[in-house]
């Protein structure tokens, strides 16, 4: 059965190197829930903030379902909180304050439960001359399975 992937961030893996992984829950209304499931987020923008010693995603789109109520449309980026166990919190504040890293969301999906859930990483930023790097060596493997592909006997 395995998980559902509604929305992934594919620019945090090139403009990040992703250090630690962990899945967080996440505080929705049902309206967006129905949203999720119909695939209508964006993690492009999006980034995780520590406010008052909780975690929270900032500026995640999920779409307002045209299904759902009509008078009641709920901010679209609005502050959503995560959910995790007090000491991952607390490693990831020791990490964010102390060390400098960053908290990225990677993707949204539903677990073979069907409970949405965010992937977060604490990631470092990298630089310029990585991204080249990274850039250079994918195509260099992508060339070498070319290369292997149409090879003849």
């Amino acid at each position: 059965m395995g998980i559902k992937i509604v929305a992934q961030n594919k620019k945090a893996r090139h403009d990040y190197e992703i250090l630690e992984k962990f899945e967080a829950g996440i505080v929705l209304s049902g309206a967006e829930v129905k949203a999720l499931r119909a695939k209508r987020a964006n993690l492009a923008d999006a980034f995780c903030r520590f406010i008052k010693g909780e975690l929270y995603l900032m500026n995640a789109h999920i779409s307002h379902l045209e299904t759902a109520n009509k008078y009641f449309t709920p901010d679209t980026r609005a502050p959503r909180k995560l959910l995790l166990h007090k000491k991952e919190l607390e490693k990831l504040y020791v990490k964010v304050h102390k060390d400098g890293l960053t908290i990225v969301p990677l993707m949204i999906y539903f677990n073979e439960r069907n409970y949405a859930k965010v992937s977060i990483a604490i990631a470092k930023g990298k630089k310029l001359h990585d991204k080249r790097a990274d850039m250079k060596a994918k195509t260099l493997d992508r060339e070498a399975q070319q290369a292997m592909k149409n090879r003849s006997y």
